[in-house]
């Protein structure tokens, strides 16, 4: 069987992790790569050794329809039609997380995807983590018993990173749709991804943006990044999530925050025991009488080594051998309407039932 030949559009940052990963893997072939930033688009062929450089999706998928399989790694509002695009060219597509701009554009996604007969996969990259597999194990082999409620948690003290994140009309939003989604959909995937019910949700444009605050939080920062960014999303969001098997979840999610210092953590609490990934595995339970602590130690390079290899891997092998998607696109439109459904009770005041 000859190697798949994959494309990625969009060339920023997030991109070097799928083309690490790409590399890496004996069945693909990184074939080509698409940017509407020409200066980009070159620095990075020549950086990974690829000549097939282009700065229209339209142009690369008609110039190379030999093409099976694209990475789409753009900023938010293209990955509808970025997407889109790539699956009427007859391409399998992995789609960076979010899913798409709104729960609208995440539909018609689908719809292009079943149309043409294409796997469409969403990159919620949490899923594929050493630290969501060992929970999940002990979660199959009822350790929590049932679980009720979580927290998902992702704070950032000032950590913006700047360019098209915090520019609505490119990224739809601001730390609920980069960070929570993380966390949401984690919390959702491990309790057996129940549909969601109702959700009430805040959100706060307090702080803003603080790129001149000595002492920045740092971290992931933007290919885009300048001194022209604007800044028009929230910094915080909060928001309460009701699912029809009877699970809550609280999520926080910032980009600018008066905290000690960045959390981020995953909370499940059951009727047998309690667990907090952060990113070290802690569980809470009782033991011959007493209330007792354990804690399986994961350390971070641990938990997070090999998030991207293995979700691309996955991917690879679900357009390579049929195997049924992780993360399909089914899951990304219920994240969706459920980031929707935040920020319109943000806006109005009032719980949104779904």
């Amino acid at each position: 069987m000859s190697k798949t030949k994959v494309a990625v559009i969009g060339t920023g940052a997030i991109s070097n992790e799928h083309i690490n990963a790409y590399l890496k893997n004996p069945d693909v072939e990184l074939y080509a790569f698409c940017d509407i930033v020409e200066e980009r688009v070159k620095m990075m062929g020549e950086k990974y050794g690829v000549t097939r450089l282009y700065t229209d999706k339209d142009v690369m998928l008609k110039e190379l329809p030999e093409i099976q399989a694209v990475s789409v790694c753009t900023w938010n509002s293209a990955h509808a039609p970025c997407a889109i695009a790539a699956l009427n060219a007859g391409c399998h597509v992995i789609c960076e997380k979010p899913m798409a701009a709104n729960a609208k554009e995440a539909r018609e996604m689908k719809e292009a995807a079943d149309r043409n007969g294409k796997l469409l996969m969403v990159g919620f990259v949490r899923r594929y983590g050493n630290d969501c597999a060992i929970v999940s194990d002990y979660i199959k082999n009822g350790y929590f018993g049932e679980l009720y409620y979580g927290k998902a948690t992702y704070l950032r003290r000032n950590g913006c990173p700047g360019g098209w994140f915090g520019d609505k009309s490119r990224s739809a939003g601001g730390p609920l749709i980069d960070l929570g989604v993380h966390v949401i959909d984690l919390t959702r995937y491990l309790c057996g991804n129940p549909k969601p019910v109702s959700v009430y949700g805040a959100t706060f444009d307090k702080l803003k943006n603080r790129p001149d605050v000595k002492g920045s939080a740092g971290g992931y920062v933007s290919a885009g990044k300048s001194e022209s960014d604007i800044f028009d999303v929230e910094d915080l969001a909060t928001a309460m999530i009701r699912y029809d098997n009877g699970v809550v979840i609280s999520v926080e999610a910032s980009f600018s925050l008066n905290i000690k210092q960045d959390v981020g953590s995953i909370e499940l609490f059951g009727t047998k025991a309690g667990a907090k990934l952060d990113p070290e595995l802690e569980i809470y339970t009782e033991l011959n009488g007493y209330l007792s602590n354990v804690q399986l130690t994961i350390p971070t390079a641990l938990s997070f080594d090999g998030l991207f290899a293995n979700e691309i891997n996955h991917f690879v092998d679900c357009v390579r051998n049929g195997t049924t998607c992780k993360s399909p696109a089914e899951d990304g439109i219920t994240l969706m309407e459920i980031l929707d459904a935040i920020y319109l009770s943000a806006r109005t005041g009032h719980e949104v039932i779904l």
